[in-house]
């Protein structure tokens, strides 16, 4: 969340930062924080000065025995248990105004980095770099001008061309490709769960073991340590990395218990650092984790749905990183390289996007999505998100760091992404490779998949 030092600080930037992300009332809201802030302080100062005045009654106490004034003492003493009443009332403003001001402060998105676009919506995303794409021009506008706008070419130039090219290949979309090479069954998903949780058979099911394992050997490869975490996690952890209460009806609740799903392996991993002091020399912290994810997705429907496009439960890969402020943007940089090689190697058409600050999460201050074409389906689909959340977890977590110069103790910066989710992923690699003999494998994946094609 953001911290009391930001919103002193400079008050206009936040509230600024805020109505970039679209955050209704922001002005309202810092300034009730601010209100609550003063409500606290003020009864510490009542609380302070109570202090005082029974600690010096307090020690007049004894002396005015020793002089036979009893009943002077006897006062002083009454005296002293109503200042203690005081100060008992006054702790309980001060923690009614505290928790009032917490309470709001998690309702309150994170603010964007300059370098964030203005926006509402995914229209108003930029497209930073393509790669593996046929279409020549769109790539020379990014080379050109840094960033396009997905508004200005997306919809009605390339995405036609590309359109009008695939469709004279006569690509199946993966979900009767999967039925066709018997990889993954939906209606069998339905019987024993519901929508949105497929069964993986026989060639299929290697493929996601396939992919695990080479997305964790490249994550090991690039210096990450591997964690397998827990998939269920309490309400704390949740608030932890800011997907509660912001997320919470789209999170697997197991009531009883007060436990829920994890939506992603960056509530566990980013967890593991609540209530830590790292040494300065310790980081860069660089873990990763597959675990299964799971998102009630509320609202979800219509072809976006269809498949594996979007799914109650899937595999995914997460990259994790805690930080230094000053070398933040620079683990940053490394992430979305990571990310970018793998698709490299995968031989998939893919994009990066800088999201606006009306698309971007409630808790990133800096995100970048990566989507990859889908040659039967006609769309982009996305298959990572990697964010920069400067200190904004940390602060909800408690993650600090003891800097070696001073030994002050500040708050981290954490980051995370995918690397990578892997329905999408799959979605792209089936109808991207089909052929007439069967579906191709790319080759960084054959050694851990087995073979070159599906057949």
């Amino acid at each position: 969340m953001l911290t009391l030092k930001q919103i002193y600080d400079d008050k206009a930037r936040v509230i600024a930062g805020l109505e970039k992300k679209h955050f209704a009332g922001a002005a309202e809201a810092i300034e009730e924080v601010l209100r609550l802030d003063g409500e606290r302080k003020s009864a510490q100062q009542q609380k302070d000065a109570a202090a005082a005045e029974m600690n010096k009654i307090s020690k007049s106490i004894g002396a005015l025995m020793a002089q036979g004034k009893r009943e002077e003492a006897e006062a002083a003493k009454a005296q002293t248990g109503a200042l203690k009443a005081q100060i008992a009332e006054y702790d309980e403003k001060m923690a009614a105004a505290e928790e009032a001001q917490t309470k709001l402060l998690l309702t309150i998105p994170n603010i964007p980095y300059d370098i964030v676009p203005e926006g509402a919506s995914a229209e108003d995303n930029l497209a930073v770099t393509i790669g593996n794409w046929p279409n020549q021009p769109m790539m020379d506008a990014i080379a050109k001008d840094g960033a396009v706008a997905l508004r200005d070419w997306d919809s009605e130039t390339d995405e036609a061309i590309a359109a009008e090219r695939i469709a004279k290949s006569e690509k199946l979309p993966h979900w009767e490709l999967a039925k066709k090479y018997n990889l993954i069954d939906f209606d069998l998903g339905v019987k024993i769960s519901g929508a949105g949780f497929p069964v993986y058979i026989g060639q299929g099911a290697r493929l996601q073991r396939a992919l695990i394992n080479f997305f964790l050997a490249e994550a090991n490869k690039a210096g990450y340590t591997e964690i397998m975490p827990p998939t269920v996690v309490n309400a704390a952890s949740g608030y932890g990395t800011g997907q509660l209460p912001d997320k919470e009806g789209q999170m697997y609740h197991c009531e009883v218990d007060d436990l829920y799903l994890i939506p992603t392996a960056e509530v566990p991993v980013t967890n593991l650092y609540r209530d830590v002091i790292i040494d300065e020399k310790d980081l860069p912290i660089k873990n990763c984790a597959y675990t299964e994810c799971f998102r009630r997705e509320a609202g979800s429907y219509g072809k976006d749905v269809r498949g594996l496009n979007r799914l109650h439960e899937f595999s995914k890969i997460e990259i994790v990183r805690i930080d230094t402020p000053e070398h933040s943007d620079a683990s940053h940089k490394e992430m979305l390289a990571h990310v970018e090689g793998l698709l490299k190697k995968l031989e998939l058409p893919y994009r990066i996007l800088r999201l606006s600050g009306g698309d971007m999460s409630f808790t990133a201050a800096l995100c970048y999505d990566f989507e990859v074409y889908s040659e039967a389906q006609h769309r982009w689909l996305e298959v990572s998100s990697t964010s920069n959340f400067d200190t904004y977890q940390a602060n909800r977590l408690k993650c600090r760091y003891r800097r070696a110069e001073d030994k002050k103790v500040t708050l981290c910066h954490t980051l995370n992404g995918s690397a990578l989710a892997l329905p999408r992923i799959v979605a792209a690699l089936l109808e991207n490779n089909q052929t007439a003999e069967g579906i191709r494998i790319p080759a960084a994946l054959q050694p851990f998949f087995g073979e070159d094609m599906i057949r």
